[in-house]
């Protein structure tokens, strides 16, 4: 117990004294306390994960504190800590302890130097909250948490409107999917009448989860309607709805269609969060999440075909807009979407152990292609865009090699890390298309369709960043003209704009996040995959099995998992993901290595012109939740201020009233007049009036 609680609270602590005492302990002291802080939680995480794989220690599961106990509900700060938990453990901190080390050199000069290293800190704790947790309470308190400090770090530069737009987007965005998961825990509560894990997930299968409720049966509506309505009613069982309402709010933290427009926008902050949020923390916390709740969702047939078309839908149509993408980090971040589309295929499928080997093996070389981007980018004195950049490799050696280990291992490079994940899901997805239903078949074509684009778009990085002509020198002559009006080669053009390799606190992470991305896949697939290494973390029905029946066709277990592995690798010849990715390295190096100027041609005939410029708009999400929604918004909200608040309200109840009561007065004003003849003479028409009135009730 007391070293879980050292994990999760050394970052904090580190967090706390960086962000309160920054300026007493300065620059130094802030990078050392939560570098320090990280690297006692990651040394604590690999030995958890040592007891539970090297000693086969037993998983833990115990409160730590009662929150709150209402009469038969109760709310406990707590740990889970099994092997799904541990592994994710280990991933999380050594991950940040090198963003942690890499962020000495990449902000060595900017004046927020503790506030981001408090940042960083505080949102490794909230992950390690997220995923510690043995309750559906402790798991929103990290979520929330992860959203809000990832609010804060995409605004880090808060005097740039473009961040502290894509900040906004993406704390709004995600406040949709969060509405859709509290909503989800929520069932929990109602149906399962617990926050446990353990006590939910015992009674997952129980008959009253899967008693069909009435959802909508149109009852409010009246007339033709009524029947119409009443004849189809909206009929779930709540199973069901809690496994949709819970991936809602998976859809928002791991930016699946449509909740993902947050995530490229996310790129306005440091570079060093970026490599964060999209390896190994809030975009992952999705896929923990619902391998995590395995078995809730192996109970629902329905939220796992829901699961597997979004997550379809992110991989491929996601992975073709990285394609016309000119900023390398922007690159990277839609690479980033099209993988989580790939762990969420896996886990429809229920091939969770293969969703989150490949969160693992993605955080490593994701991680490492961030922080290399990050690298270019100081090397080329902050410049971005890929069109001003080329050559690179004969100035940032080890940038470049680390750049490629990346790449092999993203598009899936036989023994490479990514290799055995990615081929993994789509052997699994290959699966289920076994089962009825057309969603099983659209999900294989567009993950195995998605090798190609993959690897097109990752080697298009690749060439334009560090092959080719080096473009720089052109961009340093305009800029030379244009600020000097001559050509001043010999200071301006290749003084300030000479690319140059970065420092040593930058390269280290890189070389460090290189070696896990070429062998980590070979030495954990066997266990992993194929292996009892997540046996009482993750929980498949065995007609869902979709992960032993890809471990019988790609790879035999008889030998042990070295040669397994091996065989696994040598067997690359014959699978279709390997020739896809050929043929988009291939596609990749004639366009953009030998016949560079053939992609402009391309793009400058009509069917180019209408990829590009659906692929630039990013098939118009952007313009629905910008224009449509938030756009909608403020159109409804002005609508209501003129015809609500201005016209119904000041206009007719406020300015309305006060001029009916003036306008009565103005009538009532003219009896009291002051002419003595006009009282008088109403005075005898009253008396008239009570007489005859009088005479009438007498005689009658």
């Amino acid at each position: 117990m007391n070293t879980l609680l050292v994990i999760a609270l050394a970052p904090l602590f580190g967090s706390a004294i960086a962000g309160l005492f920054g300026r007493q302990v300065g620059r130094a002291g802030a990078h050392w306390v939560t570098i320090l802080g990280v690297a006692v939680s990651c040394a604590l995480s690999v030995q958890v994960l040592w007891q539970l794989v090297g000693q086969h220690a037993d998983p833990f599961n115990q409160n730590v504190y009662t929150f709150f106990q209402v009469g038969g509900y109760a709310a406990h700060v707590g740990f889970m800590v099994d092997t799904l938990t541990a592994m994710m453990m280990v991933v999380v901190t050594f991950v940040s302890l090198l963003v942690h080390v890499y962020t000495i050199g990449y902000m060595a000069e900017d004046p927020g130097y503790q506030r981001f290293f408090s940042y960083i800190s505080l949102f490794t704790f909230s992950m390690l909250m997220l995923v510690m947790s043995n309750n559906f309470l402790q798991l929103f308190f990290g979520w929330e948490a992860v959203g809000l400090v990832s609010y804060l770090l995409i605004g880090f530069w808060y005097k740039r409107p473009t961040a502290i737009f894509a900040n906004l987007k993406a704390f709004l965005v995600n406040r949709v999917g969060d509405f859709g998961f509290l909503l989800g825990i929520a069932g929990v509560l109602m149906w399962i009448g617990t926050l446990d894990y353990a006590t939910a997930f015992a009674h997952a299968s129980t008959p009253g989860l899967h008693d069909a409720i009435t959802l909508w049966s149109g009852k409010v509506f009246t007339g033709d309607w009524t029947m119409v309505l009443k004849s189809t009613p909206w009929m779930v069982e709540p199973v069901t709805l809690i496994c949709i309402c819970l991936f809602i709010g998976a859809m928002g933290k791991s930016a699946q269609v449509p909740l993902h427009v947050w995530l490229p926008d996310s790129m306005e902050g440091p570079t060093p969060i970026s490599a964060l949020i999209h390896a190994a923390t809030m975009v992952t916390a999705g896929i923990f999440m619902v391998a995590r709740m395995s078995p809730l969702f192996e109970q629902s047939e329905a939220a796992l075909q829901m699961v597997l078309f979004v997550g379809a839908t992110t991989a491929f149509f996601t992975g073709l807009i990285g394609i016309v993408q000119n900023d390398i980090k922007r690159v990277v971040a839609y690479s980033t979407l099209s993988q989580l589309g790939y762990m969420t295929v896996a886990l429809g499928v229920s091939a969770y152990s293969a969703a989150v080997f490949h969160l693992m093996t993605h955080a490593f070389f994701k991680a490492l292609l961030f922080l290399a981007a990050g690298s270019v980018i100081i090397g080329m004195h902050h410049e971005q865009d890929m069109r001003k950049m080329g050559g690179l490799r004969r100035y940032m050696p080890v940038t470049y090699w680390t750049s490629l280990i990346g790449t092999l291992a993203l598009v899936g490079t036989p023994f490479f890390s990514g290799y055995y994940s990615k081929d993994t899901i789509i052997e699994a997805a290959k699966m289920a298309t076994l089962r009825d239903g057309w969603v099983w078949q659209y999900g294989y074509w567009a993950v195995l369709l998605g090798v190609f684009v993959t690897a097109f778009y990752s080697f298009r990085l690749l060439y334009l960043t560090f092959h080719g002509r080096e473009r720089f020198r052109d961009a340093a002559h305009h800029d030379a003209h244009d600020d000097h009006g001559h050509d001043d080669h010999g200071h301006h053009g290749h003084g300030a704009h000479e690319p140059h390799e970065s420092p040593w606190v930058v390269t280290v992470p890189l070389v460090l996040l290189a070696i896990p991305s070429i062998l980590i896949g070979f030495f954990t697939v066997g266990p992993m995959l194929f292996g009892d290494f997540f046996r009482g973390a993750i929980e498949v029905m065995d007609r869902h099995d979709t992960v032993g029946a890809a471990a019988h066709n790609l790879w035999h277990a008889d030998h042990g998992w070295v040669s397994a592995a091996v065989g696994f690798g040598l067997h690359f010849w014959k699978s279709p993901v390997f020739w896809l990715a050929f043929a988009g390295f291939a596609t990749a190096t004639v366009l953009y290595l030998w016949k560079t100027e053939w992609p402009a041609r391309i793009a400058a005939t009509a069917p180019g012109r209408l990829l590009t410029r659906v692929l630039e708009n990013k098939y118009g999400f952007d313009d629905l939740w910008i224009k449509g929604f938030a756009g909608g918004g403020i159109r409804l909200g002005r609508f209501s201020w003129k015809k609500g608040d201005a016209g119904l309200i000041d206009g007719v109840v406020v300015n309305g009233s006060a001029l009916l009561v003036d306008r009565i007065a103005g009538v009532l004003r003219q009896v009291q007049n002051g002419r003595l003849y006009n009282y008088a003479f109403a005075m005898i028409l009253g008396l008239i009036v009570l007489l005859a009135v009088l005479v009438r009730t007498v005689a009658g």
